[in-house]
């Protein structure tokens, strides 16, 4: 591209290329980031090659509309546009096919770099066979230990558990009816009282009764 031209060829052969209509603005947009063509040198050069003949400018209210020369390119039969449709269709279903098959492969693609590498599938397998043998390891001591706690020593210690804890809510029970009684003429508050005759509630120990 020239500078005496100021981009016209370019712009030329672009409308050429493409066959559709355009806006000076559109290719300006289009060209601009590859060529570095500026607007107005594209409006411009655009009125310019309208006005020579090489392009054709429509007006469309305050818009304009540009495209290439139709005059230059071959007619095209009717037999000649049902074989371009016929491309077009095949070429479609290609596309079709092909972006298919690109998300199938990228969904493989997104499970095996999800997958664990071989690498990290054998160090695994180590980590749980050695994870297996600590607890067949510590099954065994259970297995082989003497001090296991039979049926009916088990349930002889829950029966007695049952007995204790009757026997702590009864005395609960009656000391804190024996002393709401003496509260009842007291003359301090039953802190006081508990302080001075030295009685630790279960509270103070921190300890509650289990339940039955």
């Amino acid at each position: 591209m020239s500078k005496k031209d100021n981009g016209a060829s370019l712009i030329l052969a672009y409308l050429n290329e493409k066959n559709r209509p355009y806006s000076a603005q559109d290719v300006f947009c289009n060209l601009q980031k590859q060529h570095g063509l500026g607007k107005t040198a594209v409006v411009k050069a655009m009125e310019l090659l309208a006005l020579e003949g090489k392009i054709k400018e429509k007006t469309y209210g305050k818009q304009k509309i540009y495209f290439a020369d139709q005059a230059q390119f071959q007619d095209v039969s009717e037999a000649d546009l049902k074989a371009m449709d016929g491309q077009i269709s095949a070429l479609s279903a290609e596309v079709q096919s092909l972006t298919q098959s690109c998300r199938q492969l990228d969904a493989e693609l997104k499970e095996l770099n999800s997958s664990l590498t071989t690498e990290e599938m054998v160090a695994e397998i180590k980590e749980l066979r050695a994870e297996c043998a600590g607890y067949r390891a510590r099954l065994d001591k259970i297995r082989s230990a003497t001090n296991h706690v039979t049926p009916q020593e088990k349930e002889k210690v829950y029966k007695d558990r049952d007995v204790y804890v009757k026997e702590w809510k009864k005395r609960k029970r009656l000391a804190s009816d024996m002393i709401n009684a003496i509260l009842e003429g007291y003359p301090k508050s039953k802190k006081e009282f508990l302080d001075e005759v030295g009685v630790e509630t279960d509270e103070d120990c921190k300890v509650a009764v289990p339940p039955s």
